[in-house]
């Protein structure tokens, strides 16, 4: 059988990265297909891989300036000529899925998001001051026109695997489709329930304007309370100006220091609306709670407070495939306007109620989303495909 696996981008190891280190593990001798490369910026696994890049590699500051290079992401991704291959493998939150697939090839969508740009992130990403003029004007004049492709391209996949509930929600919502669920992995053999709790909380995050990090920053400012960062991003010099003293960044890690920081946290800080989020999973893996915002992905993996889980109906939404079960012991505490005020608040209920989240308990509601167990439900939909069946 032979394989092809199409990626947006390949930058740095974030949540969608972890994901395709998985597929490439399973697909070990697959063609890699991605927009950008930039050398060594992802794990060795991926490395290893053949990878082919469109013309956007080439393109003038495309390494540092290749979101802005947007409005031609569909041409690039449709111009890779894939032929002979049985599968296509697409791990897509932008323009992955829009491939177009050979005859007689399967095409199986593992989607991390509907292209967030243009669809319930554009807010964020265009408006509020966060993006500069040329910006903000581009995108306004090309959203309906990527929106437009991005519905058209959804015909080309054959079965879509959404990362959530929440995403499966959406490609329901813009492409007219149904979406399986599997959730995204988590190495949790790698990490192990600690004890700890140093006076400080944590965030691990990329510095995009929807992980809302100004949040953290202000909440932690007016509280007093210390809180380190590990990322960076586009929106790193706006965030270095918000911070005060009590406020430490400390650049992208390598995973053996992230998980020293999780193991020695309070808790993790998540105020942005994730359509999954790893980092939540990673965190509660080393038995820390988990203090979010109560929308989005984070409504599938962390089980609130009770003081907390009574704010919101959609709360009650389990996954009866893990066996989940709400007398579990709470795994974090939920705000639900995304406000550095409430986000205040739910640090303050979390340290008043300190006592109630026990880490080997946390870390044990973690063994359902085990990296073995992803590859293996993987390769089961991989067949499924090919066979033309359901999974």
């Amino acid at each position: 059988m032979k394989v092809a696996i199409v990626h947006d981008w390949l930058t740095g190891m974030r949540g969608g990265e972890r994901c395709l280190e998985a597929f490439c593990e399973l697909f070990p001798d697959a063609d890699l297909y991605a927009l950008l490369h930039i050398k060594g910026s992802v794990s060795p696994t991926i490395e290893r891989h053949r990878i082919r890049t469109s013309f956007i590699q080439s393109l003038p500051l495309a390494e540092r300036w290749y979101r802005y290079y947007l409005p031609l992401f569909p041409l690039a991704i449709e111009r890779f000529q894939l032929e002979s291959y049985d599968l296509i493998l697409s791990s897509s939150h932008c323009v992955a899925k829009g491939i177009r697939p050979p005859a007689g090839a399967k095409h199986l969508c593992y989607i991390h998001s509907p292209m967030r740009y243009v669809w319930d992130q554009f807010e964020n990403y265009a408006q509020g001051g966060r993006s500069g003029w040329i910006a903000r004007l581009g995108m306004g004049l090309f959203r309906a026109r990527l929106q437009a492709w991005d519905v058209a391209s959804a015909e080309r996949v054959d079965q879509f695997v959404a990362n959530s509930h929440n995403i499966a929600d959406k490609v329901r919502r813009y492409y007219g489709r149904p979406a399986s669920v599997l959730h995204p992995p988590v190495d949790w053999q790698a990490f192990q329930a600690s004890e700890k709790s140093e006076d400080f909380y944590l965030m691990v995050t990329a510095f995009a304007p929807y992980k809302r990090v100004d949040l953290a920053i202000q909440a932690c400012n007016v509280m007093k309370r210390r809180l380190k960062i590990i990322g960076k991003g586009q929106e790193e010099p706006r965030l270095r100006k918000l911070a005060g003293p009590t406020v430490e960044f400390l650049g992208w890690q390598p995973d053996e220091v992230v998980r020293e920081h999780y193991a020695r946290c309070q808790a993790l800080l998540f105020p942005g609306e994730e359509d999954f989020g790893i980092v939540p999973l990673e965190a509660m893996a080393c038995g820390k709670p988990v203090i979010a915002f109560g929308r989005g992905g984070v409504l599938e993996t962390v089980l609130p407070l009770a003081e907390t889980a009574g704010a919101d109906k959609r709360l009650a939404r389990m996954d009866p495939a893990r066996g989940e079960d709400p007398s579990r012991s709470a795994t974090g505490v939920f705000f639900f306007e995304q406000s550095a005020e409430s986000l205040a608040q739910a640090i303050k209920l979390f340290e008043r109620h300190r006592a109630a989240f026990d880490p080997p308990a946390i870390r044990a509601q973690v063994a359902g989303f085990d990296r073995v167990l992803f590859k293996e439900r993987l390769k089961a939909f991989a067949m499924a495909a090919l066979a033309g069946t359901s999974h």
